[in-house]
């Protein structure tokens, strides 16, 4: 297997778009590549019936849940994912570098304090631990490594404009490369588009949901990813969970300005963000996630038991021509949803109004209250 070494005198830029950053640079190909089937467009199947649309679209909506944001004080966004019980969430060490504490975001747009306990100067890895997501089911981890031609998805921050999947094969294995001050050795090669806010977030086997690797870097000549092999540096995730660091070595990566955001996220965004996660959760059938959405005065009136039973029966929710008002502490979202329920074997299709206001509940945004009018 040739391996494909990056000078370290190759141009090397950080790009970042949305407030999200990830490693790319600018090199010239191998001539004994520029021909060969990595660089053409990867044909993929069309799904022969919904059921196989919905079956990928749950394991993302599954393995989102898992996927978080992770923002520094100085607005540098990167991903990261939850890999054990103890709330520790792996990411790459430049999405965290120069930071103690940071700020995570998950895919129910919660809010919490997280404390990196462990980077490399070496290896682009480092762990954070986030003991509000403790009691969280982490996502499963490949004990083996991948081969050529398995088909991934790529997930990248999971709140907002910064949500990113995207899919693709490994398209080759081995790479060895450097970006100062990372080497990355034995890296996957994907042919699923990196973006920035991908930084750090999990390269996942379709198949089976499992965690193959780090999405790490990415050239600017077609869609060209590398992801570090999770089987690589479990090892060193592991030891720092076991053992964390009390003092953390100095790891300096140079970025340009494009690579921070000082602007917070809108609250509107997220209010509106919350409300379509919530759409989301219900067609995929979370309903625990849905109703975990919604206040408690909301769900002190209405039980969980009555709250999934008035769901049993829709088969799939969109949520259109979304709008958002502040008003005072609350911020209104308003749409039109096109629900589609299934009564005695026949699909019914109805429209309807809709008007929610969101509000901060124990310091997190939580849906307070609900209304819809049917519309013809």
């Amino acid at each position: 297997m040739m391996k494909w070494l990056i000078s370290i005198t190759s141009s090397l830029l950080i790009l970042g778009t949305s407030g999200g950053f990830i490693f790319y640079w600018h090199q010239e190909i191998p001539a004994q590549l520029k021909n060969t089937s990595l660089f053409e467009p990867i044909k993929t199947k069309t799904a022969s019936a919904k059921v196989s649309e919905k079956e990928l679209k749950d394991i993302i909506h599954d393995i989102q849940k898992e996927v978080v944001m992770i923002q520094q004080e100085d607005g540098t966004l990167g991903s990261g994912f939850l890999y054990n019980k103890n709330g520790d969430v792996i990411t790459n060490a430049h999405v965290v570098s120069g930071a103690k504490t940071v700020k995570i975001k998950t895919s129910d747009a919660r809010e919490f304090q997280g404390t990196v306990i462990g980077i490399s100067q070496d290896v682009d890895v480092a762990v954070v631990r986030v003991p509000g997501i403790a009691t969280e089911k982490p996502l499963q981890i490949s004990k083996k490594k991948s081969d050529v031609g398995e088909e991934v998805l790529a997930l990248g921050s999971p709140l907002g404009l910064q949500n990113t999947v995207t899919t693709g094969i490994i398209s080759g294995v081995g790479r060895d490369f450097d970006i100062e001050p990372f080497h990355y050795k034995d890296a996957y090669q994907i042919s699923a588009p990196i973006a920035p806010g991908n930084s750090g977030g999990p390269l996942i086997n379709r198949k089976t949901g499992e965690v193959l690797g780090i999405n790490s870097a990415a050239t600017d000549q077609g869609s060209i990813g590398f992801s570090l092999p999770i089987v690589n540096i479990l090892s060193l995730v592991e030891g720092w969970s076991k053992s964390p660091l009390t003092e953390l070595p100095s790891v300096s990566v140079e970025t340009a300005a494009a690579d921070t955001s000082e602007d917070e996220e809108s609250p509107e965004i997220t209010a509106s963000y919350l409300v379509s996660y919530f759409y989301e959760s219900l067609n995929s059938r979370d309903y625990v996630t849905a109703y975990s959405l919604l206040g408690s005065s909301w769900q002190s009136k209405v039980g969980f038991s009555k709250f999934r039973n008035g769901y049993l029966q829709t088969q799939s929710t969109t949520i259109d021509d979304i709008q958002t008002m502040v008003d005072g502490e609350n911020i209104t979202v308003t749409g039109i949803i096109t629900a589609v329920d299934l009564k005695d074997g026949t699909e019914s299709y109805a429209k309807y109004k809709v008007q929610y206001t969101i509000g901060y509940e124990n310091d997190q945004l939580k849906i307070i209250s609900g209304t819809a009018k049917e519309i013809h």
